[in-house]
């Protein structure tokens, strides 16, 4: 049992400054979520449904026009996505010559 934790500890003494920091951060993320939750959940119900409900918009809509909706989302971005602006189309029209 002893061999297997020194394994486990070498490799986790093995991982890059990077992969650390991105722990790190989600760790961070994850603190920072649970205490907004509790906070927006002594609100006033209705404000925290507005509050909420923009938020995801905005995000949402931001994974449309980026198109860099998590992977799970895609099916659903791909069909909603030719509703609205992209940002690649939005680069695309800028390349083209205006016609007079």
């Amino acid at each position: 049992m002893i061999l297997l934790a020194v394994t486990a500890l070498e490799k986790l003494q093995t991982l890059k400054p990077e992969v650390w920091l991105k722990i790190g951060i989600a760790i961070a993320a994850f603190i920072a979520v649970i205490f907004l939750f509790r906070r927006i959940m002594q609100m006033n119900k209705i404000i925290a449904g507005v509050i909420v409900f923009v938020v995801g918009t905005v995000v949402f809509f931001s994974w449309v026009y980026n198109r860099n909706e998590p992977k799970f989302l895609s099916p659903i971005v791909e069909k909603i996505a030719p509703f609205f602006p992209s940002a690649g189309a939005y680069n695309a029209k800028q390349t083209t010559t205006p016609k007079h």
